[in-house]
């Protein structure tokens, strides 16, 4: 188990194991989607117009993709469409989506009260949503790629990031940036989704038996 761990740990396996898992979670969501009479319309919150680029939907012409992320993302033309905002404070209106999609965001947006702030928002701009998020006790940390990092004292965290580029983070330069890099992620507990969704079903995606993250989805 040990052995294996360091492994999944090692960045090359890691990117490996994570676009499995993705291209799994995708085909679930696009499971749900194909129920829904078209068109449909989707607010991905923090994602990339890359990514839809390089995905297929169900009726795609009568699908369009609204990507809002903190950086502005290349323009893609024709269904998907790109817009700066919070997650925490979406600029839309109630109901101006049929469906909110979001992948391994909410960990990054900051404090509990940030993660029911964006949680909140989510629900309120689409009927029908679709939030995944790694879960706090799988044994390797997902961004950093070390065994129980998540676990560690904070400044433990920062003293070893200060030290090397730890998974697909690079290395800081002083104290202050790798505290700044590890409270950036705060990884949830499944208890922590469900207060977050109440009204969700929770999926959980699993990797060599252990719950690898959460997809909780609700309004199918």
């Amino acid at each position: 188990m040990t052995a294996m761990l360091f492994a999944l740990a090692d960045q090359r396996n890691g990117a490996s194991w994570a676009a499995r898992l993705r291209k799994r979670r995708f085909a679930f969501f696009r499971e749900l989607l194909a129920r829904l009479p078209r068109p449909v319309s989707i607010c991905d919150v923090g994602g990339t117009t890359e990514f839809w680029r390089g995905v297929s939907l169900p009726d795609e012409d009568d699908v369009s993709v609204t990507v809002v992320n903190l950086e502005q993302q290349p323009s893609a033309g024709g269904r998907i469409r790109t817009l700066v905002g919070d997650a925490r404070a979406l600029p839309f209106a109630a109901r101006s989506f049929d469906v909110v999609y979001s992948n391994s965001v909410i960990e990054h947006v900051g404090t509990f009260a940030d993660q029911r702030r964006m949680a909140q928002e989510v629900r309120r701009v689409a009927p029908r949503y679709f939030v995944q998020t790694p879960s706090y006790f799988f044994p390797i940390e997902p961004h950093f790629l070390v065994p129980g990092f998540q676990f560690l004292p904070l400044d433990v965290r920062a003293a070893l990031l200060m030290r090397r580029r730890l998974g697909w983070v690079a290395k800081a330069e002083s104290m202050e940036r790798a505290r700044e890099e590890v409270r950036s992620v705060r990884l949830l507990r499944r208890s922590q989704v469900r207060a977050l969704f109440p009204d969700a079903r929770i999926y959980r995606e699993k990797l060599f038996g252990l719950t690898k993250s959460y997809v909780a989805y609700g309004g199918w």
